[in-house]
């Protein structure tokens, strides 16, 4: 039996708290995504991963188990065969609140519940390795730039240097203008 939750629940009784979930749960499998309030979305979200994981493992003993929670068959055999397959790869997760602003009649809090639809990104970075993994680009081209770079030129050769590459430059550019009129 699992640890009851501390402080008021969301309907008269742990019953109808339960009650009120199994609804939430099935309607988020049915449509994907529902709009409720924020303590609901957040009491919902532990339960609706569990069911998730549970149909993600497919045998019979966990579909029986989610069938004491979620009473529509269609919904759980739409559970098991298509948003099953879907989180496969995935290790969790599998919802995300976004809070909507207050509802118009009593100005409670509201969420939008969903079923995360994105591919799962494969490459993780931790926090810890994030600044190393950005400050390896940068030494890699720190030490590319001294390879590529030349020993300068002798004090009296510097000129005759500045002199070819100013008679390089103007070929340079006859050769751009002359691919611009070809082109």
């Amino acid at each position: 039996m699992p640890k009851p939750t501390k402080g008021a629940r969301l309907g008269g009784s742990p019953a109808h708290e339960r009650l009120i979930l199994a609804n939430l749960a099935t309607d988020l499998f049915r449509h994907g995504k529902i709009r409720t309030t924020v303590a609901k979305a957040k009491r919902l979200r532990p339960l609706a991963e569990r069911l998730i994981t549970k149909a993600k493992k497919g045998d019979i003993h966990n579909r029986r188990q989610v069938l004491t929670v979620v009473k529509d068959k269609g919904v759980v055999h739409h559970l098991f065969t298509e948003i099953a397959t879907t989180f496969a790869e995935r290790p969790g997760g599998y919802t995300r609140i976004t809070k909507v602003g207050p509802r118009k009649g009593d100005n409670a809090p509201m969420a939008v519940i969903e079923l995360v639809t994105e591919p799962l990104n494969t490459v993780r970075v931790s926090r810890t390795d994030a600044p190393a993994a950005a400050a390896a680009p940068a030494k890699a081209e720190e030490t590319e730039a001294p390879a590529e770079t030349t020993e300068a030129p002798a004090a009296d050769e510097a000129p005759a240097a500045k002199a070819d590459e100013s008679a390089e430059a103007p070929a340079a550019e006859s050769k751009d203008e002359a691919k611009k009129d070809e082109a």
